[in-house]
């Protein structure tokens, strides 16, 4: 790993010291809301890699959020409803589980899923995508439609996935009551403890000879390909990486909050994602935490005082930093340490 990495480095244990501060002096009710910006900043994170280092602006990360959050609301429901069928689908009159359900019965395959499943068809899905040249909006276009079509999916099927009410209603997980003081607590610091060994892999591999392919691809992908590098594969590959990364997310974000809605998969819930990297830095993993707290934070706040127009809020928030802060708040603190470095030398 290269010496640049080291000022990332350091943030993220500044990061983690902090949020594990928050685990061990907050109470209940804020360490959970914590908790979901903890979980959202999985997604921040992979699309740092994926938007700021490779070019690949998705607007569908939603999909693989919803994709961890279901499987493991599935788990849960499964266990809570045991050994009759789950109470929506007694209210949709399905009598039978569905096949696809199956699985989620364990607890091991339902990680191994959360893990796999997202990962494999991101890859097969961008890979033919990218192979036919497809990028830019025209991606961010294919991305969006497929969380809208996505969303509607799951509301149409009602007796399978819950509908618009989504997966509720579920408290233990390996025989943990997970909405007890104690087991908010443990989920925490797991949650924070996954997100920084995320946070280092991502920044050691940014800051490798792959890494080095990667912004080569966002800024010159056709003098890349011409010199026989396969760009798409390298752009599936981190996609992919990303896709996985924020459906663990989803996954953790089911624990702390206990259900999962479609509302989470759609087109509102994955700009908001983006704008989680694009706030922080879409150019700074450390940035892409700072932004999904901080973007969490306000946007709880402003749906509470404006429940109305909070979106025309975080929509001035995006915009204003796209225009004046391109590389969001972690570029502003790095011209600031430019600077005092200039004036120390001179």
């Amino acid at each position: 790993m290269e010496l640049r990495a080291l000022p990332e480095l350091g943030a993220s244990v500044i990061l983690a010291a902090l949020l594990v501060w928050f685990g061990l002096t907050l109470e209940s009710f804020w360490l959970n809301t914590v908790g979901k910006y903890v979980a959202f900043a999985f997604v921040a994170v992979g699309i740092v890699l994926a938007w700021g280092y490779c070019g690949i602006l998705s607007l569908g990360q939603g999909i693989f959020f919803g994709l961890g959050g279901y499987m493991m609301a599935m788990h849960l429901k499964l266990v809570a409803s045991a050994p009759e069928l789950p109470d929506f689908m007694v209210w949709s009159s399905v009598e039978q589980l569905p096949a696809w359900w199956q699985p989620f019965h364990s607890f091991p395959v339902t990680v191994l899923a959360i893990l796999l499943l997202p990962g494999l068809l991101a890859f097969v899905f961008t890979y033919a995508i990218f192979k036919k040249r497809v990028s830019g909006v025209y991606f961010a276009i294919v991305t969006i439609s497929l969380a809208l079509t996505m969303t509607v999916l799951i509301i149409g099927q009602q007796g399978e996935t819950g509908g618009a009410n989504g997966i509720t209603d579920f408290r233990t997980l390996l025989g943990m009551d997970i909405v007890s003081d104690e087991a908010r607590q443990m989920i925490f610091f797991t949650e924070v403890g996954m997100l920084w060994v995320a946070m280092l892999l991502s920044i050691a591999l940014l800051h490798t000879r792959f890494g080095r392919i990667m912004v080569a691809v966002r800024d010159r992908e056709d003098r890349l390909r011409f010199s026989g590098y396969n760009t798409a594969l390298v752009k599936a590959f981190v996609f992919t990486v990303s896709a996985v990364l924020s459906s663990i997310g989803g996954a953790l974000y089911t624990l702390q909050v206990g259900l999962i809605t479609p509302s989470l998969i759609g087109a509102v819930a994955s700009v908001e994602m983006v704008i989680y990297a694009a706030v922080g830095g879409r150019l700074s993993v450390s940035g892409a935490v700072i932004g999904a707290l901080l973007v969490g934070y306000m946007r709880s706040v402003l749906s509470e005082e404006f429940p109305e127009i909070w979106l025309f809020f975080l929509g001035g928030m995006f915009i204003f930093i796209v225009a004046f802060m391109p590389n969001g708040i972690a570029g502003v603190l790095g011209q600031v340490q430019q600077l005092r470095h200039r004036r120390g030398a001179a």
